[in-house]
């Protein structure tokens, strides 16, 4: 993020080319050069800089979504919008000195789903093409005392219509479910070793397993006061689950860590979720990147 001066000039540039306009053209094109006025009007009215976004906040980026950013268009949720704020932190990082992209770029990988799932928790059940990105601090916001990064949801293609916020709307034994079952896969993805191959990596995938295991049994915990009949199945699928994880997490080598790894991970295919999430009224559909994930 960065700061700059807000463009107030193009509100009056706005208006001065519609009155010029009305001297030279007839009333219908001139009508419509004051409906682009306005519009043009309103659009500068409703930017807001990135330092002043909140939770909750539907917006328009000014130009690609990506890149460094200054403002944006704040609009209705009920408008069709590029994105929209779930969630913000801010970093934790004693000193003055910018720790660089990577290192801000790693943090709000991590903590960014996290703080989007407490908005937006079941993450099946968002619009097609809904992308997870996050506005956080430049070198040069950050020697300001920049320290907040935001969460946003942000449409790949087709606009987004309506707020994404579901966490209120859902039942008790919902919120258990997704607060369970988003731990485990965040366990999994955040702790991924940067190596390709246990061989070259063995602590760095135990250390993998354990936190999943360690997820998965505070999902069970969950799930065991929650009732249902495909609940129950999927308990007893995740049960066996923690315990080829736990195996993994304490293999002795390669070899041993494979023999466990295997059955763990297939284990928690989401697709064996999908008919405990309809007996609880929760969106059914894998989501694609999550089902490449599994099916290769």
């Amino acid at each position: 993020m960065a700061i700059r001066a807000p463009h107030r000039s193009l509100r009056g540039i706005s208006a001065v080319v519609a009155l010029l306009a009305i001297g030279a053209v007839g009333c219908s094109e001139v009508s419509d050069a004051v409906d682009s006025a306005k519009d043009g009007a309103k659009k500068v009215a409703r930017q807001r800089s990135v330092f002043s976004l909140d939770t909750g906040d539907c917006y328009n980026p000014n130009g690609k979504a990506e890149g460094e950013a200054y403002s944006v268009e704040v609009v209705p949720c009920d408008e069709a919008h590029e994105g929209q704020v779930v969630g913000e932190f801010a970093i934790q990082k004693k000193g003055t000195e910018y720790p660089g992209d990577d290192e801000i770029s790693a943090i709000a990988d991590e903590r960014c789903p996290v703080e989007a799932q407490k908005y937006a928790p079941d993450t099946w059940a968002l619009p097609k093409g809904a992308a997870l990105f996050y506005y956080t601090p430049t070198k040069e916001s950050w020697a300001t005392g920049d320290r907040s990064v935001s969460c946003t949801y942000t449409a790949e293609g087709a606009k987004l219509s309506g707020s994404l916020d579901t966490a209120k709307s859902l039942k008790p034994e919902q919120t258990t479910y997704l607060t369970g079952s988003n731990a485990v896969y965040n366990a999994l993805w955040a702790n991924q070793p940067e190596q390709d191959t246990v061989e070259a990596d063995l602590a760095g995938y135990k250390a993998q397993a354990k936190a999943v295991a360690a997820a998965l049994d505070t999902h069970l915990e969950g799930l065991d006061g929650i009732e249902g009949t495909e609940v129950g199945k999927l308990r007893a699928t995740l049960t066996k689950a923690a315990g080829n994880w736990k195996e993994a997490a304490n293999a002795a080598d390669a070899d041993a860590f494979y023999v466990a790894y295997d059955p763990a991970f297939t284990d928690i295919d989401p697709n064996k979720s999908v008919a405990a999430r309809k007996e609880l009224g929760l969106a059914t559909t894998v989501p694609a990147d999550e089902a490449e994930v599994w099916a290769g």
